[in-house]
């Protein structure tokens, strides 16, 4: 299977192409309008990235758990970070992209196609591996991945001209704005449990554009040095 492919059907009715367009169309009343997004949500088949005992429940609009006290996050939620990072991008053009959290690799395989390049970052290293197999075999070739804590960045590799974080740190992480080139933007959850908000920063000339997109509810971002934008 490829990385453009429509997915795995195996004879489970979940994994339809007519269930997949039905989660196509309740992003879209939700507020998904980017064409291009909705199609990456239609063709990444979401039930590979999860246990099979939980299969049934693959195309629905909620977050599942993945095992290590983490979870493979809300398509609508995954969607519209995707969006923000397009919309926030030099003429929505994905270069060097930096995603902070690895997770089961769901949103790593909606985002990967988008990019140029696209760095991966997993604290946890079995789900790192776990990922790393999962996207390899469904012919991902843009992709670097790497162990070790996503709030130092990847200091050899940047700057980023977009960086993607898929957990919630008290406030955000420096090494993260440090390494965001001009122009480029960093969609990051930021807040305690129950007050978190999705922002858009975006590095301009004079200094970083801070955008509240959504109150939204994410596992913690855990380690490193943070800051106010």
């Amino acid at each position: 299977m490829s990385a453009t492919d429509p997915g795995d059907h195996r004879g489970i009715g979940m994994t339809s192409a007519r269930t997949r367009e039905r989660l196509v169309r309740r992003l879209a009343a939700g507020g998904i309008h980017d064409a291009t997004v909705l199609e990456r949500i239609r063709m990444v088949p979401r039930h590979l990235f999860i246990d099979e005992a939980l299969a049934s429940r693959a195309y629905e609009d909620s977050a599942l758990p993945i095992g290590q006290g983490q979870t493979i996050s809300q398509p609508y939620i995954v969607a519209l970070m995707t969006q923000a990072l397009l919309e926030g991008a030099d003429a929505g053009r994905l270069e060097k992209v930096l995603e902070v959290g690895t997770g089961c690799g769901y949103q790593t395989a909606v985002l990967a196609p988008l990019a140029r390049q696209l760095f991966t970052i997993e604290r946890i290293a079995s789900l790192q591996r776990a990922a790393r197999e999962r996207l390899t075999s469904l012919g991902f070739g843009n992709i670097r991945f790497r162990h070790g804590d996503g709030c130092e960045g990847w200091p050899g590799q940047a700057p980023f001209s977009a960086i993607l974080v898929a957990a919630a740190p008290a406030e955000v992480p420096r090494a993260l704005l440090e390494q965001l080139a001009p122009g480029g933007c960093l969609i990051i959850p930021v807040g305690p449990p129950g007050q978190q908000e999705l922002l858009r920063l975006t590095r301009t000339a004079e200094g970083i554009k801070r955008e509240c997109l959504e109150r939204v509810s994410f596992v913690p971002l855990l380690g490193a040095r943070t800051e106010k934008p």
